[in-house]
């Protein structure tokens, strides 16, 4: 039995090939978006993990310092600490920052923490933890930074004392960390020019020991709900376990996000379903004699149906490999995560052969109704 797919390889192999690598980088795309998402879903939580808190405490009435405004004052770390099955807890601040590099703008998210605490990025793969209270940071490899390097932010210069490998923020922005001193320094201390007006509007100077939350991890076999519910009671914050706060920035920050690159995925999928529609039906459509004449030699329908379904399939996987080799080779171009990964692969591929079955099907349809006798008449 002729294939029709083989016959076109055969005779029209740059063809073949060239249309494939076109709906290729078709389906390349769209494992991107599904790898954008994958890697905005990841971003989410990446700082959450960096932390092993088991506890975030925040801002009564507030969703945590990653949805909303959260601000506590510093000491009530130490009644939190005080609290009966905690363990250990570390106050931290969050900010965003733009740094220069070759005066280049790069755009950050700050985190302070107490440097004595149970926490320290646990992402770093150069160089040491921040180990005095003021003039060290803490940066990541993405942002050019070398160990040593001096940067000036406000009126200070820090010194890079270690570097981190993929640590971002909820938002994909590169993270930079300081020790809590540094961090409600260049957070909540005004200029002196700032401070000069407050005190002629009467106003009083905002309290540099102010905190955005306090993260905090339990003794083992510790109740994480009772202990919150009674820090809550009593201290008048808002207490999330790592699952909430892990739950609400995947809900509240990038649900809408991850329905906007769902509809956009979904449309290339839709066109992609009716470009191989076309090609095949094209494709079918050019060899009418040469189907008239299998007919005419005694083919059946069912015959030349599995010819064009072969065609249409063999042309869906080599596309979907084209596909896999165009996104493997950009995704590291994109500026913020991309994530492939094998499953989602694998659902494209069973999609990519349903939509090539189905796309078929217009194809089938001419080539049942070619009269045989047509290949004698010419």
């Amino acid at each position: 039995m002729i294939s029709l797919a083989q016959r076109d390889i055969a005779h029209s192999l740059g063809k073949f090939l060239t249309t494939s690598a076109g709906i290729g980088m078709l389906l390349g795309v769209v494992l991107i978006m599904i790898g954008v998402y994958r890697g905005l879903v990841d971003d989410a939580n990446v700082l959450l993990k960096d932390t092993q808190a088991q506890l975030w405490i925040a801002q009564q009435d507030t969703l945590g310092p990653f949805a909303e405004n959260s601000r506590l004052h510093e000491d009530v770390k130490y009644q939190i600490k005080a609290f009966e099955g905690i363990k250990d807890v570390s106050a931290l601040t969050f900010q965003n920052l733009q740094l220069y590099r070759n005066n280049q703008p790069i755009r950050v998210f700050a985190m302070g923490y107490d440097i004595h605490s149970f926490y320290t990025p646990h992402l770093l793969v150069e160089g040491r933890p921040i180990l005095a209270n003021h003039f060290e940071m803490i940066v990541d490899k993405k942002t050019g930074f070398k160990l040593h390097d001096e940067i000036v932010i406000g009126r200070d210069v820090f010194n890079v004392v270690g570097i981190t490998k993929d640590a971002v923020s909820s938002s994909g922005d590169l993270m930079v960390y300081f020790s809590l001193p540094d961090a409600q320094k260049l957070q909540f201390l005004s200029s002196n020019e700032q401070i000069r007006n407050d005190r002629a509007r009467g106003t009083k100077a905002t309290d540099t020991t102010t905190i955005n939350a306090v993260i905090a991890t339990v003794e083992e076999g510790a109740d994480l709900k009772a202990i919150g519910q009674e820090i809550e009671r009593w201290k008048h914050v808002k207490v999330f376990t790592q699952e909430e706060q892990s739950s609400l920035l995947t809900k509240n920050l990038i649900e809408r996000s991850a329905k906007q690159i769902g509809m956009f995925t979904v449309i290339l999928l839709l066109v992609a379903s009716v470009i191989i529609s076309l090609i095949i039906y094209t494709m079918t459509m050019g060899k009418i004699k040469e189907i008239a004449i299998l007919k005419l030699i005694g083919a059946s329908n069912g015959e030349i149906v599995k010819m064009i379904v072969q065609q249409s399939v063999l042309l869906g996987i080599l596309s979907f490999i084209a596909g896999m080799i165009f996104s493997h080779n950009l995704m590291d171009l994109f500026p913020k995560r991309t994530i492939l990964m094998s499953a989602d692969a694998f659902s494209l591929l069973v999609i990519v052969i349903i939509v090539s079955i189905l796309g078929s099907l217009f194809g089938v349809r001419s080539a049942l109704k070619i009269d045989p006798a047509s290949a004698i008449g010419g």
